[in-house]
C-alpha cells in the first residue's frame, strides 16, 4: 500500500469542482462535482488522489465527517498594501457626507496615499501580513494584490516590493499587480499623469508584476487614457485587467473585451451590450459585493443577468480602507443575498473562477489529482450551509501546498 502524507477521510462532501481548466458559465458554474463520503490523498504538497475509499499509508489523518472539505477560496481582487485605516469615514457617512465631501475634509484614497508614502516597507509588512493572517483564518490560500496607494514610481514600486517580500514569507500565495493609474495625484494633471504611468513607472514595474490595471471612471482616467496604459502594459508582458464601470457606465466592460483583459472588476452600472461582448470574448466579471455594502449603496450588480448573459463570474473583496474584509465566506453570503447567486455560482466563483480570472486555474481552485493542495476542512454539513448560517467563520482547518493551519 503506498504511503501519502495526509489523508483526510469521511467528509460528508467533497466539493471538488472538477472540469474544465477554463472560466465557467452558467449551468458549469451550478456543478460543483461533489463526491459524496470521500476522501483526499496528499503527498509532497500536491493533490494525488481524491474519490471514495480510497486506502493509502498516511503519516497523518484527519476525520472530516459531518463536514466538508472544498479549495481554498481565491480572493482576485484586493488592495492589501495600504498602511492606516479610515474607520472615522464611517460616522461621516451616516451623517450623509458624500463620498467627495469625506475627500475635501482629510478622507477617501489620499489620505491612505499620504500614510503609505510615509511608511516604511518594513511597516507595510507588518499591517499587511496581519491582514493575510486575517485572509489564512478565513480560508484565502491564493490572492491577488494591486499597488496603487503610491502614485509615484518610488512608492508604487515599494508597495510591489512589499508584496513580493509577503509572497515569500507567509503561506497565502499572492499574485502582483500594477495599479498605479488607481487615481491622478494631487499636483499632477491627467494627461501628464498618463504620460508618467506610461513611461516612467510601467518599465520599471514590469518585473514585480504579472497583471496591469487602471481606474476607468467619470472624473479618473477615461477610456482612452484606460485603453493607452493596458495597451502599454500589454507590450512589456503585462496581462490587463480594469476597474470598470463602477460608479457610470463609462464602457469600460468593452473595453475590457476590445483589449483582451483577463478580467474586468466592478461592472455595477455595465450595460448589456457591453456585457455581451465579455461573453463572447470570455473575459471573466469579477463582482465585489462588499464594496456596494461598505459604500451604503442599494443597488448591488444584478449577478443573475451577468451569469445568464454567458459571462464567466468571480468573486472578491475588494479589500482596501474604504472597504475592510478579509472574508471570503461574507462575500459568498452577499452574492447569494444581494446579487442573486445560487450557493454552488457562488461557491464556483470565489475558487475556480476567480483562479481563472488572475491565470492560476491550473494550480488552484479546485480539487484534482496533480493540483497544489490547497485544500478547507469546514464545519458545515453541506456546502449550502456556507451562505446560510452567516456570520461566523465556519473554517475549521486550512491546507495550504500540504501544510496544514489551525
Amino acid at each position: 500500500m503506498q504511503t501519502v502524507d495526509l489523508l483526510i477521510e469521511n467528509a460528508n462532501q467533497i466539493v471538488t469542482l472538477s472540469g474544465p481548466n477554463r472560466p465557467r458559465t452558467k449551468k458549469e458554474m451550478n456543478d460543483l462535482s461533489i463526491i459524496k463520503n470521500g476522501s483526499v490523498a496528499i503527498k509532497n504538497g500536491i493533490i494525488f488522489d481524491v474519490g471514495k475509499n480510497l486506502k493509502y499509508n498516511a503519516e497523518k489523518k484527519i476525520d472530516a465527517k459531518k463536514k466538508i472539505v472544498m479549495p481554498g477560496f481565491v480572493d482576485p481582487h484586493t488592495h492589501l498594501v495600504f498602511s492606516g485605516s479610515r474607520e472615522f469615514e464611517l460616522d461621516m457617512k451616516l451623517k450623509g457626507y458624500s463620498y467627495m465631501d469625506i475627500l475635501k475634509q482629510g478622507g477617501g484614497i489620499f489620505n491612505t496615499v499620504e500614510k503609505t508614502r510615509k511608511a516604511s516597507e518594513t511597516s507595510l509588512i507588518k499591517e499587511s501580513k496581519s491582514r493575510l493572517d486575517a485572509m489564512l483564518r478565513h480560508g484565502t490560500t491564493t490572492c491577488e494584490a494591486k499597488s496603487g496607494y503610491g502614485l509615484n514610481l518610488k512608492d508604487e514600486l515599494k508597495i510591489l516590493k512589499t508584496q513580493k517580500k509577503l509572497n515569500e514569507i507567509h503561506p497565502v500565495e499572492i499574485v502582483s499587480t500594477f495599479l498605479g493609474a488607481h487615481a491622478v495625484p494631487k499636483d499632477k494633471k491627467t494627461e501628464d499623469y498618463v504620460e508618467i504611468v506610461v513611461n516612467e513607472m510601467l518599465p520599471k514595474v514590469k518585473d514585480y508584476c504579472i497583471f496591469c490595471d487602471v481606474f476607468c471612471e467619470k472624473d479618473v482616467f477615461t477610456i482612452k487614457q484606460s485603453k493607452k496604459i493596458l495597451e502599454k502594459g500589454k507590450k512589456l508582458g503585462l496581462i490587463p485587467k480594469i476597474h470598470a464601470d463602477e460608479i457610470v457606465d463609462t464602457g469600460g466592460a468593452g473595453l475590457a473585451a476590445d483589449i483582451g483583459a483577463i478580467s474586468a472588476d466592478h461592472l455595477l452600472r455595465s450595460n448589456k451590450k457591453n456585457l455581451k461582448k465579455m461573453a463572447e470574448n470570455k473575459i471573466t466579471a469579477v463582482l465585489l459585493p462588499g464594496t456596494p455594502f461598505s459604500l451604503m449603496m442599494d443597488e448591488f450588480v444584478n449577478a443573475r443577468g451577468v451569469i445568464d448573459i454567458g459571462v464567466p463570474t468571480a468573486l472578491a473583496t475588494d479589500l482596501n480602507p474604504n472597504c475592510y474584509v478579509e472574508n471570503m465566506q461574507f462575500i459568498i453570503q452577499l452574492a447569494c443575498y444581494k446579487m442573486n447567486m445560487t450557493p454552488a455560482e457562488a461557491l464556483c466563483a470565489a475558487t475556480f473562477n476567480a483562479a481563472c480570472s488572475i491565470a492560476k486555474q491550473d494550480l488552484v481552485g479546485s480539487i484534482e489529482r496533480g493540483k497544489q493542495a490547497d485544500i478547507l476542512i469546514v464545519d458545515c454539513p453541506s456546502y449550502l450551509f456556507i451562505p446560510y448560517h452567516f456570520g461566523i467563520n465556519h473554517v475549521e482547518t486550512v491546507i495550504k501546498k500540504g501544510c496544514i493551519f489551525t
